[in-house]
């Protein structure tokens, strides 16, 4: 088993790097820190009324090695994060998609620690080492104005029939991403599944690949700009993925019997796949000298092989950012999505329910929206009220359960705090002499 010290190594690479720089960003080392806080209250439908808190503290550092050992394009990425809390969707509403999308791995873990290189004027991208699929696929900026985890920080398909891994469950991975030209982009990955990572006693120190899966690997072709090079920022993009690992047949046995039925395991399957299209569009911009406008943005994805349990999603959504002329970093968001699951899923559902006393079959497709607004409170806080409904809850959390959930509403409000500036701060005045 593999550990080492994150404390030591950035001891040993920024110890006496001010002498000749003002600030440690200067040299280049740059702190990140954050806390995210999401509370959520069902307050009609689903199981029952309730509320749930869960929330996330985010430490780490990028290291420009160019302006600290002269290595030209070469950035090392070292994040960690320490999660806690409850998660709303199981224990109040009673569907398996949660409200609070900070929820999940509730320990503290090494999330990343990768070698990121340019080459050819920064137009190839290759990083590699432990780190996340979705940090650098189908990852957006707009998931920082959501809470609901059906849509942020991904859209939750592509989770329900492969492997692909998430933030804070590192594995082992890489990406490379070329610009074809300044807005056409190709990008592949390839990334360990190994689901004993995220089990509770794991923290991302274990870098033993003996109980790996396999590998998935996500692939895209992408159209993108920026404020710098157009007026109204856009970003179109296609893609999909091939899951090389193990799973569990959502129906049938190895014998090809339904195992509610038959009582035997599940079957153990290999090879699943699937494609997504996404986009994002600003249409408006009343000042080109900053981001203010409306954004909208959509994605669709479904399987093209293999055994899942979902059939399809689709995802829209709007953000506006600026909503008042005095309130120019607040922000209004509206996202809706829509999982659609497949008939082996739903026909083991409905045999889970007649075997505990129930009748009928639950709902085809779970329909969750959130209306968002954004208060900017000053540089460091950003406080986010929200409210979320819920059709059509799932029971994939509680398959035992004879009858369908009444649809739920939940309200909520999502904490943003940087630490950056009091971390800078703090550390270079440790540093100095």
């Amino acid at each position: 088993m593999l550990k080492f010290t994150p404390i030591a190594l950035l001891g040993a690479l920024f110890a006496g790097s001010l002498a000749h720089a003002a600030t440690l960003e200067d040299q280049g080392i740059k702190i990140l820190g954050s806390y995210t806080g999401e509370s959520a209250a069902v307050v009609d439908g689903g199981l029952r009324n309730g509320s749930a808190y869960a929330g996330q503290f985010f430490l780490g550092t990028d290291l420009d090695m160019a302006k600290l050992v002269g290595w030209s394009g070469a950035t090392i990425r070292l994040y960690g994060a320490s999660r806690h809390g409850d998660n709303l969707s199981v224990d109040e509403i009673g569907n398996s998609t949660s409200v609070q999308e900070i929820y999940g791995g509730q320990t503290e873990r090494l999330v990343n620690f990768t070698v990121a290189q340019k080459l050819f004027d920064d137009r190839l991208l290759l990083e590699a080492g432990r780190t996340v699929a979705n940090i650098q696929f189908l990852s957006s900026e707009l998931c920082n104005y959501f809470q609901t985890n059906s849509a942020c920080g991904n859209p939750t398909f592509i989770f329900r029939t492969s492997g692909f891994t998430y933030w804070p469950v590192a594995s082992w991975g890489g990406q490379a991403k070329f610009w074809l030209t300044p807005q056409l982009y190709v990008h592949g990955g390839v990334y360990e599944v190994n689901p004993h990572q995220a089990e509770e006693d794991q923290h991302g120190l274990e870098w033993s690949t003996k109980d790996a899966t396999g590998v998935i690997t996500p692939y895209a072709l992408g159209y993108k700009t920026t404020l710098a090079n157009d007026s109204l920022p856009r970003l179109y993009e296609v893609g999909g993925w091939y899951d090389g690992s193990d799973y569990r047949d959502p129906l049938r046995d190895s014998t090809g019997m339904p195992a509610a039925v038959s009582g035997n395991d599940y079957a153990q399957r290999s090879g699943r796949s699937g494609v997504w299209f996404r986009f994002e569009q600003q249409l408006t911009r009343p000042n080109a000298n900053d981001d203010r406008g409306l954004t909208v943005f959509g994605a669709a994805l479904t399987g093209t092989h293999g055994e899942l349990g979902e059939d399809h999603f689709l995802e829209l959504g709007l953000v506006q950012k600026g909503t008042f002329a005095n309130r120019p970093k607040d922000t209004i968001g509206f996202v809706i999505d829509q999982q659609r699951y497949s008939g082996e899923a739903l026909e083991n559902q409905r045999l889970l329910r007649a075997a505990a006393g129930g009748s009928g079959s639950p709902h085809d497709a779970q329909t969750m929206m959130e209306l968002s607004y954004g208060i900017q409170v000053n540089q460091q806080l950003r406080l986010q009220p929200n409210l979320q409904y819920i059709v059509h809850p799932d029971q994939f959390g509680d398959p035992s359960r004879t009858r369908n959930l009444p649809n739920a509403f939940v309200v909520g409000l999502r904490i943003d705090l940087s630490f950056q500036p009091f971390l800078q701060s703090f550390v270079e005045g440790m540093a100095k002499p």
